[in-house]
């Protein structure tokens, strides 16, 4: 009966032995999971259903989000090198301020000052009220010294609470190198108070965190986490999996609801640093508060990890290979048209499923050998979300009026062994014998080499010869077997 099943069958044999071992073999034999308590059963269909679910909301397709996957980061990177040289582990307020302000990270304005008389200038650039922080690479927590003074309303009070904060500092941390004292507007109206973290786990490399935020975040441990890279959907479900998301989406008694698609924005373009830097040990903006339903870094710390300065793998720090931005190409087909040669991405579905559908009949069955005119969900997940460690499909995308289009795509498929790879290019019609074809399987070549493959093939039908020309123009082996002609070119 199981076997007739599409239901999934768990079962329970209870008690203990001979017989009951006997029965439960007979299960096993037929590939039947059968438990000793109904208790074990019901959770093992629990974590299935879960299992489940968690592959459906992975596999969403994502929004596009306005997020500039190469910010300038190079002067970051010196910035590093210079901090670890002089032998700090943590960079200043300042210095953190200059990574959200690369990554488009919005924060509440502030600046360091080194004596009074800047402070004063600081205050008055930006505008009363503001906070003051200590600044020294040998706090981290600023409250528990007390290192903060909120509500500074004039100069006379910015001048007075300079000094006392000084001396309060020296007095509860008298061994501390302190740098100044770092001026920042003073946010008024704060609804929610969160945290947006990262640090590097001995087994999952660098994860991220959300949750509440503020002085309560060891109380409360309302949080969840992620693995970088975060896409739109993936940084929705871990907002999802906290109890203040509640309160950010409904909003709470006379607070208004955050603007979650800013949030995801945010986290998104955070996810990205992280995967940026290995040399990020760990960090926190904390808190990151929402006022009015926006969202503003108040407090960030970087922590350094000295020991990535040796590795020249920049995704060492990552459990996911994240998107291949160095594929990323600007071209040009024979005839000008200007085009984007890419890696694709999840958030590609709906383009992927219209050139899909824009294929001729002859075109679709060359690529598919079928005609196919429409694919679900689930069909385009497989085209679109991809691991670019064992995957790599190119798109070329144009613009045809004000709508971005995919023009043609290319695949390579690398098999288990890691050895050989299978490659597909399909071209939009009206788009063909442009060159398109010739750069696609060019740029797939590439990426085989740098996996260290010794062969790629294709299966073609014996009827596109346009197809077979341009493996024997790129110097690939051809050969008629019983599915086709079976192009190979040898890398080794």
């Amino acid at each position: 009966m199981a076997a007739d099943k599409r239901k999934p069958i768990l079962t329970v044999w209870m008690g203990e032995g001979d017989d009951i071992r006997e029965a439960r073999a007979i299960f096993y034999k037929n590939d039947i999971p059968t438990y000793p308590t109904p208790e074990q059963a019901v959770r093992t269909y629990a974590y299935m259903y879960i299992y489940r679910r968690n592959l459906d909301l992975l596999y969403q397709t994502p929004a596009e989000l306005p997020v500039d996957l190469s910010p300038p980061k190079n002067h970051l990177k010196l910035m590093i090198r210079k901090a670890l040289k002089d032998g700090r582990r943590m960079l200043s307020q300042e210095e953190a301020d200059r990574f959200l302000d690369a990554y488009g990270i919005p924060r509440v304005r502030g600046a360091l000052a080194r004596n009074v008389n800047e402070a004063s200038m600081v205050a008055s650039q930006i505008g009363y009220p503001v906070v003051l922080k200590i600044s020294s690479p040998d706090i981290v927590h600023k409250t528990d010294v007390g290192g903060i003074l909120t509500g500074i309303g004039s100069d006379e009070e910015l001048r007075e609470g300079f000094g006392r904060l000084l001396e309060r500092v020296r007095r509860e941390k008298p061994e501390a190198r302190i740098e100044g004292v770092y001026v920042q507007r003073m946010l008024k109206n704060i609804d929610y108070e969160l945290i947006l973290g990262s640090k590097k786990d001995r087994d999952f490399g660098a994860i991220i965190l959300f949750g509440l935020g503020g002085i309560g975040v060891e109380l409360f441990r309302d949080f969840s986490i992620g693995l970088p890279p975060l896409n739109q959907v993936l940084a929705r479900r871990v907002m999802e999996e906290t109890r203040i998301y509640r309160a950010l989406s409904k909003g709470l008694r006379n607070r208004p609801p955050a603007d979650l698609r800013s949030l995801e924005e945010i986290m998104v373009r955070f996810s990205n640093m992280i995967v940026d830097f290995p040399e990020i040990a760990e960090m926190d903006i904390n808190p990151l508060a929402i006022s009015d339903g926006k969202a503003f870094a108040l407090d960030t710390r970087i922590l350094l990890d000295p020991s990535s300065l040796d590795n020249r793998d920049p995704y060492q720090h990552l459990m996911i290979v994240p998107y291949p931005t160095r594929y990323v190409t600007p071209w040009r087909l024979k005839d000008g048209t200007e085009v984007i040669l890419r890696p694709i991405r999840p958030e590609d579905e709906p383009m992927e499923l219209e050139f899909i559908k824009g294929l001729s009949e002859e075109t679709s069955r060359f690529r598919f050998f079928q005609i196919i005119k429409d694919l679900p969900h689930e069909a385009l997940v497989r085209f679109c979300n991809i691991d670019y460690d064992r995957e790599m499909a190119f798109i070329a995308e144009t613009r045809e009026g004000d709508r971005r289009v995919e023009i043609g795509v290319g695949r390579l498929i690398i098999e288990p062994n890691r050895r050989r790879g299978e490659f597909a290019v399909v071209v939009a019609d009206k788009y063909q014998r442009k060159g398109l074809g010739t750069k696609l399987v060019d740029m797939l070549i590439e990426v085989a080499q740098e996996k260290d493959l010794e062969s790629i093939y294709g299966i073609i039908l014996p009827e596109n010869q346009g197809m077979i020309s341009l493996c024997e123009k790129l110097g690939f082996r051809l050969e008629k077997r019983a599915e086709g002609v079976i192009a190979e070119l040898k890398l080794k």
